[in-house]
């Protein structure tokens, strides 16, 4: 009997040693280099797009899009203005698969009719069309919130189709000259011009032969010399817009030679479709994630090699096509994929990055039909108020859940991190260490009986060479799941719900002031972002 209840009370003990264990938090530390950048993004990095598809657009028997695309979202509703308006200049991509089917309604005697369903149409659409009535108050709308504009052209416009997804023939640009020489007389201000939609490689619904691509960029860039008088309003020309294939990407350069193109522009939907059942366990999934970084660093090897004049742009990245996820895309697990996307993009050099969409489909980051924001926005807000142009590298000692991203705080002095836990049941004590410390440790090590190298290893702050101060404090924005339903379109900051005000106003998304030299506790999938006001980093000086 008394064995038995020993070994009942050693089941116990072992129980509760193991629960307490498995709350227990990891120790991880995260080293930054802040002596030099290894890369830099636009300003205005962050970028949302909004489509052509009609209310018919399903996928899946969903159909998310409603009254959210170009031809006829509600420009009035006060929600819309703010949201853009709280990044001060959104950058904003007009286009998608249907912009090759538009035409502008400048100079046509045809009548002006919006997409149809056409069972031989290019994605069961007929051409649809955009009126300069519809032009003028979408400006509005632009002017009146700072947006900065980004709109794709019909590169298919003349051409025919040839066989199967092949099409052929010269681009005919009359219908775009006479569309931009109009914006042009009304003082809008487009900044960039991107010619084309997912038609590189084997394209998706139609494809165009790269060397004949060349040539109408080309055409494109001296259309734009002819009507912009003055080279320096002269607005950048981005190409193709799809999904990167290096030998075409390669042969758009060369075709096209210096200085034509501005900016390669690629698509990224890395997690699968719409109906993917496993959609969650891949954002969670390191090995799956890093998957898209062959695909950022071997365009910044094309652009190395043959197009030193030109940068990288992602102009759509939606994560999951064919809508988006439902109960994905625009709920908080989807904050993970997208911030480590930005983070992983930025490392490569990549300029500027649209997310697929700013509303409509699953994937919006304000939602189609209330125009309340998605957990996304508020990702990609803290993101655009936070981080800086200027990329760091980092050093991360710990499992690989643990994803860190470091850039030179945005225009003001020290670094803003961010870290995000992939693990669902293990929190990080994360221990934030400047690498200038860390060469000073080793030079330290090599003379630990020196007591003058031994007293200023400790008198160093693990933010630079100056010594520490007990009052310093740094800023954290934690992010979490409203009741740690990772599905929840309720995002907390710091444990509060980030919620509009009555009126639509965006809250103020304040942080938490932390002692300097603490850990930072990141609990599991949770993601933070830590800004260091007195981080010692050359960098970002």
């Amino acid at each position: 009997m008394e064995v038995r209840l020993l070994l009942l009370v050693f089941i116990c003990l072992h129980a509760l040693h193991w629960a307490a264990s498995a709350q227990q938090p990891e120790e991880a530390t995260v080293i930054v280099k802040g002596s030099t950048k290894i890369a830099e993004t636009n300003k205005n990095y962050i970028c949302a797009t909004i489509d052509w598809w009609p209310p018919e657009k399903c996928n899946y028997n969903q159909c998310p899009w409603g009254q959210s695309s170009i031809l006829n979202l509600d420009l009035d509703h006060p929600f819309l203005a703010q949201a853009i308006q709280a990044f001060d200049n959104l950058r904003i991509r007009l286009g998608g698969s249907l912009q090759d089917r538009v035409v502008y309604d400048v100079g046509t005697n045809s009548p002006c009719t919006p997409f149809t369903n056409m069972s031989n149409g290019l994605f069961g659409f007929s051409d649809g069309c955009l009126s300069m009535d519809r032009w003028d108050k979408l400006n509005a709308l632009f002017q009146k919130t700072g947006a900065i504009i980004t709109f794709g052209l019909n590169a298919l416009y003349g051409r025919y189709n040839v066989r199967r997804s092949f099409w052929a023939g010269k681009w005919n640009s009359t219908n775009a000259y006479n569309f931009v020489k109009y914006t042009i007389s009304k003082g809008y201000p487009v900044d960039s011009w991107e010619y084309g939609n997912e038609l590189s490689g084997h394209g998706i619904g139609a494809r165009v032969d790269a060397t004949l691509y060349g040539k109408d960029a080309i055409e494109l860039k001296s259309i734009f010399q002819q009507l912009y008088k003055a080279p320096l309003s002269q607005p950048s020309l981005l190409a193709p817009g799809g999904f990167f294939d290096q030998q075409w990407y390669t042969q758009l350069l060369q075709t096209s030679g210096h200085g034509v193109v501005s900016a390669l522009t690629h698509h990224i939907y890395n997690l699968g479709g719409g109906n993917d059942a496993h959609l969650i366990r891949k954002i969670l999934d390191p090995k799956y994630l890093d998957r898209s970084e062959d695909t950022y660093r071997d365009m910044q090897l094309t652009l190395q090699r043959h197009g030193t004049w030109a940068s990288a742009w992602v102009s759509e990245s939606g994560g999951v096509f064919n809508n988006g996820g439902e109960l994905v895309s625009n709920t908080f697990i989807n904050s993970i994929w997208y911030l480590d996307q930005l983070g992983m993009a930025s490392k490569y050099n990549t300029k500027v990055f649209c997310r697929q969409t700013l509303i409509g489909g699953h994937y919006g980051l304000l939602d189609t039909q209330t125009f309340l924001p998605n957990p996304d926005y508020y990702s990609a807000l803290l993101w655009h108020r936070l981080m800086g142009r200027e990329v760091l590298s980092v050093d991360i000692n710990a499992p690989r859940k643990l994803r860190a991203y470091a850039h030179c705080r945005k225009q003001q002095q020290g670094i803003t991190l961010l870290l995000i836990n992939l693990s669902n049941t293990t929190g990080y004590n994360v221990t934030l260490q400047n690498d200038i410390n860390v060469s000073l440790d080793k030079t330290a090590s090599l003379h630990k009986h020196n007591s003058f190298s031994h007293s200023l290893r400790r008198a160093v702050s693990w933010l630079g060479r100056k010594p520490s101060s007990d009052v310093a404090r740094r800023e954290e924005y934690h992010l979490t799941a409203k009741d740690g339903d990772l599905q929840s379109k309720t995002m907390l900051l710091n444990g509060a719900p980030l919620e509009l005000s009555d009126d639509g106003g965006v809250p103020a998304m304040s942080p938490a002031l932390v002692a300097v030299n603490s850990p930072v506790y990141l609990a599991p999938t949770s993601i933070a972002f830590v800004v260091l006001p007195m981080f010692e980093a050359k960098a970002c000086s």
